[in-house]
């Protein structure tokens, strides 16, 4: 269970706030002083700098017991790479979804050469504990030679036009991105990759493909998932 290890010792505020908290940053394009704010109009006192630890201490965790209630990932995978801003300079951010766009994996690395495309590969493997029928990436050349090296027996297709889904996924992360006006270090800006990837994809179910029913129905799930993530399910009210 994701929960096992969550530990809510020595922090003053109910569960309940800590969590609501970090949902509210990772879930929306939100600063710590906004949730602030935000928390302020519902009657509770916290600063940003407080709202900022707490998401420091369990987004990770929380991030990490969503993945774990995930299906497996598809057999297609659409791996891509984007250039980011830390502490001004450029660095790039590698992404990999499946067929259905879940997001398999994200690295914030200083470069998109050879070496950076083989090093995302292995994480993906070992991230994953599973092996694609079908790799689609764009005409970076990094990716042949990678692939070649990595996982020779995978079918890899090279085209641009057919790995839009890994584009558009992108979108939610630069909004998020021109909210914070880029990261002070890569290390920073893979610690809030890794968690974001993983809890805010969780509330963005394929909207366009549901009816209004079938929206909150499903949304009333994974809500109940997250607060099995995050251990208010079985807990005392006063804990």
């Amino acid at each position: 269970m994701g929960s096992a290890s969550l530990s809510y010792k020595g922090h003053r505020y109910p569960v309940e706030v800590i969590y609501h908290c970090v949902w509210l940053y990772f879930r929306f394009p939100l600063s710590f002083r906004e949730v602030e704010e935000l928390m302020l109009g519902r009657g509770v006192v916290v600063s940003y700098q407080t709202v900022r630890r707490w998401c420091a201490t369990f987004g990770q965790a929380y991030a990490n017991g969503l993945r774990r209630r995930r299906p497996r990932p598809g057999d297609r995978w659409h791996p891509d790479e984007v250039f980011i801003k830390v502490n001004g300079e450029r660095k790039y951010r590698w992404r990999a979804v499946d067929q259905a766009g879940t997001v398999l994996d994200i690295l914030a690395q200083n470069r998109r050469d050879t070496a950076a495309a083989r090093r995302f590969f292995r994480r993906l493997l070992k991230r994953t504990g599973a092996v694609p029928r079908v790799v689609v990436t764009d005409k970076l050349p990094s990716y042949g030679a990678a692939h070649h090296e990595v996982i020779p027996s995978v079918e890899h297709r090279c085209h641009k036009g057919l790995n839009n889904r890994t584009e558009n996924s992108h979108q939610p992360t630069r909004q998020r991105e021109r909210v914070m006006k880029g990261f002070r270090s890569t290390g920073g800006a893979q610690r809030f990759l890794t968690a974001f990837s993983g809890i805010s994809p969780h509330f963005r179910p394929r909207r366009h493909l549901m009816t209004a029913p079938g929206y909150r129905a499903e949304m009333t799930v994974r809500f109940a998932i997250w607060d099995q993530v995050t251990g208010v399910v079985g807990r005392p009210a006063e804990a």
